[in-house]
């Protein structure tokens, strides 16, 4: 009997198979990418009958414990974020939008890391160009090796033959490996080129930076899929009004995901924030309506930020919610407790919020805050910018707990901030004033009679 020979056509983009021809691919939406391919049914089957040898299995506990090796760079931000240095062997991707300075942070890093041989890999630019960044930033050449070499084949080849103690990738998108009959940037190539480097990288145990472009929507130009198979994922932010750069963990199989670097663009490079919380809170001592300040949690971090409400009236159509660095739905939401709750009339106002500095705020214990903030600017109360507000807010209007409050209110103590605004608790701390509400009715009351 002779065997089927099935006819399917794959994506050489992406590798999706499908059973028939189409001129767009139903995956990653390419055009003119399906290429046929046959498939013998009868050589299948002759594959999957073949003697499988079974996988090792081992006993942990017979594994003896080993202490994570770190390469600490000495720039405190960083290592932070990192979970206390880059661990030897992993494999770490850097993203960010173009110009957030993805080129310029990493190589400070390597510059860092003193008596560490180090290759630097770029498709991008040429030596000229990285050498003159390397001298702007005032970094020592004397470690750095560069490869102008896109195929991933023969750079793995120089990783082996060097070992260096860390390898720059610069930028994944323009590697390619010859063994994916692809372009370079497409999801088959980076994916294939990801996994070429994790298996140098553990095989020799050296530690890998690759560079990710950003798309418009924000995530990494191509595969979604390239962060499960690395070990770190970071981001770069930054805020077009100032100059101020965020380093986040999306991933971190070393350290916790919730902590943030802050950094500031200059013209050497990037210097550290050490006390970020001045530049989230406003510097002026004037009491502002609408103005009040609150505390987040960043990992183990506090940060003081400055938030502002502006309420006018409605002059025509809908009331609007606006606002930038806050949960919009999370505005509506307080916004009709409020109403509903406090008595605060906001059918015929426009509300918006901002928070200072260009930080985005996720946290819910600055619930109160906000709430404070709109009350105070629609009734036209000051609130004293030495007064630090926290606290969730619920639908029923009522105030909960929210977790480090003690760290939150030690950091405000440092600054100077003389009285808090909590939820109800037994914490008492020495030196500042505490004021405790169960629901939003008791903070409106609070800002009516001052």
């Amino acid at each position: 009997m002779k065997s089927k020979i099935q006819n399917i056509f794959v994506c050489s983009n992406c590798d999706a198979q499908s059973p028939k021809w189409s001129g767009r691919c139903l995956e990653c939406g390419a055009w003119g990418t399906l290429q046929p391919q046959l498939l013998d049914d009868k050589e299948i089957k002759k594959q999957a009958s073949q003697k499988i040898i079974g996988a090792e299995i081992i006993n942990l506990k017979s594994i003896k414990d080993q202490d994570i090796q770190r390469l600490q760079t000495g720039i405190s931000e960083i290592d932070r974020v990192l979970g206390g240095g880059i661990v030897r062997g992993s494999l770490i991707l850097l993203g960010g939008e173009p110009g957030a300075g993805k080129s310029t942070i990493v190589a400070q890093i390597a510059n860092s890391l003193k008596n560490k041989n180090i290759i630097y890999i770029s498709g991008e630019e040429s030596a000229s160009q990285v050498k003159s960044r390397m001298e702007r930033l005032n970094c020592s050449l004397d470690n750095f090796s560069f490869v102008n070499e896109i195929n991933v084949e023969k750079a793995i080849v120089s990783i082996k033959k060097e070992k260096p103690s860390l390898v720059i990738v610069d930028s994944i998108q323009t590697v390619y490996s010859a063994e994916v009959p692809s372009e370079p940037g497409s999801i088959s190539q980076i994916r294939a080129c990801a996994v070429k480097f994790l298996e140098v990288a553990k095989e020799n145990d050296v530690s890998i930076i690759l560079i990710g472009h950003i798309t418009k929507d924000g995530q990494i130009a191509g595969p979604k899929s390239l962060e499960h198979i690395v070990d770190t994922v970071m981001y770069l932010e930054s805020d077009i009004s100032n100059n101020y750069k965020i380093l986040r963990a999306a991933k971190n199989r070393f350290g916790s995901v919730n902590e943030m670097g802050v950094f500031e663009m200059t013209g050497e490079g990037f210097k550290e924030i050490t006390n970020p919380s001045s530049i989230f809170i406003e510097n002026s001592q004037e009491n502002i309506n609408g103005s009040v300040i609150s505390c987040i949690m960043e990992g183990t971090r506090p940060f003081l930020v400055n938030i502002q409400a502006l309420v006018t009236k409605t002059i025509f159509g809908y009331p609007q919610r606006k606002s930038s660095g806050f949960d919009l739905n999370r505005l509506q939401v307080l916004s009709v407790v409020l109403n509903k709750r406090a008595g605060i009339n906001l059918t015929n106002q426009d509300v918006i919020l901002n928070i200072v500095g260009g930080l985005k705020v996720n946290d819910p214990s600055v619930d109160l805050a906000v709430c404070l903030a709109i009350a105070s600017s629609l009734l036209n109360k000051n609130v004293d910018n030495k007064t630090i507000v926290l606290g969730e807010v619920g639908l029923g209007g009522e105030v909960r707990n929210i977790h480090k409050l003690k760290e939150r209110l030690l950091e405000s103590k440092k600054l100077g901030f003389k009285r808090a605004i909590i939820p109800h608790s037994s914490l008492k701390m020495s030196g500042m004033e505490i004021i405790e509400i169960k629901n939003v009715n008791d903070l409106v009351n609070l800002v009516i009679n001052g």
